[in-house]
């Protein structure tokens, strides 16, 4: 499969009534192009996948440029001052066929110091026919005298339940079958991105052999464990039962599964067991669980030791930190849950 017929790519929104989870920054964007008052200069920043490019070619694409006036600039291979020199030389010729030159500046954070300063310049006093998009994952990296000069949106990250409606939006669109659970497997591993999200789904579809999905099938391609190991995980740890837990943990390495994405399962689920504890009336409203985990929260809430959930939630945050320093990918976590085990003994 090529790569401009990945699914990220075929169902990129085409106008703005198509963008998903950033209302906040589109009702903006469409006010200022209705009132022709918009910026010389947008800072977009937020996290890997969650529309920044999209979003920026769809204002400029409101704003009338054609693919000729629209000029994208990767700021991880071109960060030199050679580069922004050029660009700054480039504003200059009027636009071909559009009222506007629109100048997308992606991994902004990655320029170097001597490029900032020479884009400075730039954003000071652009020509009146040009606009320039910045989007960055790193907004600390850039620049505050850069920052002040742009109209900077944050792009929010998106809920598994959104990520969850896109797959399954795009799964009927291919008439694919998703098994119940499937979607919100795919959404929990791609960690709050929507690019990831549908290049698991593609990924997963391709791998299954047939048109339907099972949740089993998700599984086992992006190395999780299954919910309900993740919910008898969290139930024997309570229990104090190290045999059970530490047995879970090394099934999990012989069977070579992802250790980074079983800390987020139980991030996951620790923090909605929190939540269906301390406010019942927000789960209620929760599209991001189904029956099964419902009966879980009930069982593992009214554990004589459910107050110490907390803890065990900031165990796992100190593991997940840990991860990337660690000779072992799970021995963050079987030392969090040691700890664990160990002041639950004590009480």
């Amino acid at each position: 499969m090529s790569k401009e017929t990945t699914f990220y790519r075929k169902y990129r929104p085409n106008d703005f009534q198509e963008v998903i989870g950033q209302d906040h920054i589109v009702k903006v964007l469409e006010g200022a192009i209705k009132r022709q008052s918009f910026s010389h200069a947008y800072l977009f920043a937020g996290s890997r996948g969650t529309g920044k490019t999209s979003v920026a070619r769809l204002l400029a694409q409101e704003l009338g440029c054609s693919q000729n006036d629209l000029i994208e600039i990767d700021g991880a291979s071109s960060r030199g001052i050679g580069e922004i020199r050029e660009l700054r030389e480039a504003v200059k010729s009027l636009p071909f066929d559009s009222p506007f030159k629109v100048y997308i500046i992606d991994e902004v954070h990655m320029l170097t110091t001597e490029a900032f300063n020479a884009l400075l310049k730039t954003l000071e006093e652009p020509p009146q026919h040009v606009i320039f998009v910045l989007a960055t994952t790193e907004l600390g990296k850039v620049p505050e005298t850069i920052i002040s000069r742009c109209e900077v949106h944050n792009f929010r990250r998106p809920t598994i339940a959104i990520i969850s409606q896109i797959i399954t939006k795009v799964a009927k669109k291919e008439k694919i079958k998703l098994e119940p659970g499937a979607a919100e497997t795919i959404s929990l591993s791609a960690d709050g991105s929507f690019r990831d999200a549908l290049g698991l789904l593609q990924k997963v579809y391709a791998a299954s052999g047939d048109e339907k999905i099972t949740v089993q099938e998700v599984e086992e391609l992006i190395g999780a464990l299954s919910g309900k190991t993740i919910n008898q995980l969290l139930l024997n740890l309570l229990n104090s039962d190290r045999e059970k837990v530490l047995a879970i943990i090394n099934e999990a390495v012989q069977t070579s599964r992802n250790f980074r994405l079983i800390l987020r399962s139980l991030l996951w689920k620790t923090r909605l067991a929190l939540l269906s504890a301390n406010a019942p009336f927000l789960m209620s409203k929760s599209g991001e669980i189904d029956e099964d985990d419902k009966k879980f929260l009930k069982e593992i809430t009214t554990h004589p030791k459910a107050n110490y959930l907390s803890a065990i939630l900031r165990e796992f945050l100190e593991a997940a930190t840990s991860m990337d320093y660690a000779y072992l990918p799970q021995l963050p976590l079987e030392l969090a849950i040691l700890k664990i085990i160990d002041e639950l003994d004590k009480r």
